[in-house]
């Protein structure tokens, strides 16, 4: 009979949470989405490039309101229980309130365990990806995002100037701007031209015109009838470079430790970056996930009603308030890091010291019999 009341228990908090977090994570999306829309309108990508590129954001947005949403099903379904007195059937039944509390303490494991292969694994993964297929999709817009007598900035060292565009896709009066280096550039212009595309690069085709080579010692000019530009080896202004949320765990995390036993960075993965950037987003991976042990035991604080009448009438209040402060602490304690040596271990073991003093309290609380652990 306990399995029974302890198994719809969990099929409840796991419900709700499945529905809160799917909800909340598409609505983040949609929101997202929108703000993804200049890679179509600024930079030329596909539709399909812009569809699969923001499908590859969902296990981070999922990842970064898993430990919100987890801490809103447990406070959200006791609170239920006890409005409509199923809790009655716990205490019925011979379960005491620590052995409850046990079980709600048991049961986040599977949420620390989603929680850490979304932040260690797929969305690392994930990130990493959508940055080489951004990286490597062709620019499929170029065509719409020429217009007539402005600077065009679609590619990275390359400024495209066209005075005349007509219907018919023909260019009048064209000016290109190339950065090869710091000290050398190559200015092209041409009288017509028009854009055209194989195997799925484009190019331009330009007509009667001059190109001029410059570097710090000298330049030449080379006049011609017909030439062609390739754009298929410019990148993007998209940034395409990987960033410090994209890196592999295991990598970012040995360079964490490689600080702490030298405090130098030689991981080629990390060299050239910030050693606080690194110990961020190694914290965010490896220690945020932690809290969720906290917010289950602040959620059991539940089943512990105060006897005084005044702080038993906001005792649902104090207890969503703290788990939300515990919350934003857990996203804020890294600014902590790289204080000292000494700050750095207690932020680092924080939510293992939370977790002992909460779990201690409500032990003390329920009167603490070794055979309810």
């Amino acid at each position: 009979m306990n399995n029974l009341i302890f198994r719809k228990l969990s099929a409840d908090i796991f419900y709700f949470f499945l529905t809160a977090s799917l909800t909340i994570t598409l609505i983040v999306w949609v929101v997202q989405a929108v703000n993804f829309l200049d890679i179509i309108s600024e930079d030329g990508y596909s539709i399909k490039v812009y569809f699969a590129y923001t499908v590859l954001s969902l296990p981070k947005i999922f990842s970064r309101i898993l430990i919100f949403i987890f801490f809103i099903s447990y406070f959200y379904i006791l609170i239920k229980y006890e409005d409509n007195n199923e809790i009655l059937v716990f205490w019925t039944n011979g379960i005491k309130k620590i052995n409850l509390i046990n079980f709600l303490f048991r049961y986040s494991v599977i949420f620390l365990f989603v929680q850490y292969f979304l932040t260690l694994f797929l969305v690392p993964y994930s990130q990493n990806i959508s940055r080489i297929y951004l990286k490597n999709a062709n620019i499929d817009f170029l065509p719409s995002l020429i217009s007539e007598k402005k600077f065009i900035n679609v590619f990275k060292n390359l400024t495209i100037f066209i005075e005349k565009y007509d219907q018919n896709g023909k260019f009048t009066n064209i000016y290109l701007n190339e950065n090869i280096d710091n000290l050398s550039s190559k200015i092209i212009m041409a009288q017509t031209g028009k854009i055209q595309k194989r195997n799925n690069f484009f190019s331009l085709k330009l007509f009667d015109g001059t190109i001029i080579d410059s570097n710090s010692n000298n330049s030449y000019k080379i006049n011609f009838k017909e030439t062609e530009y390739d754009l298929s080896r410019f990148s993007t202004n998209t940034v395409t470079s990987i960033k410090i949320q994209q890196i592999n765990s295991k990598n970012l995390i040995l360079c964490a430790f490689e600080y702490y036993q030298k405090n130098e960075v030689n991981n080629k993965y990390c060299l050239n970056r910030k050693i606080d950037s690194v110990l961020e987003e190694s914290y965010k991976r490896m220690i945020i996930p932690l809290y969720i042990f906290i917010l289950s035991l602040i959620s059991s604080c539940l089943l512990i009603r105060p006897k005084n009448y005044n702080l038993s009438k906001y005792y649902n209040w104090i207890i969503f308030i703290s788990g939300f402060v515990v919350i934003i602490l857990s996203q804020v304690a890294f600014k902590f890091l790289l204080k000292n040596f000494l700050l750095d271990g207690v932020v680092i073991l924080f939510p293992i010291l939370l977790v002992i003093f909460f779990y201690l309290t409500l032990l003390i609380k329920k009167n603490f019999k070794l055979r309810y652990l």
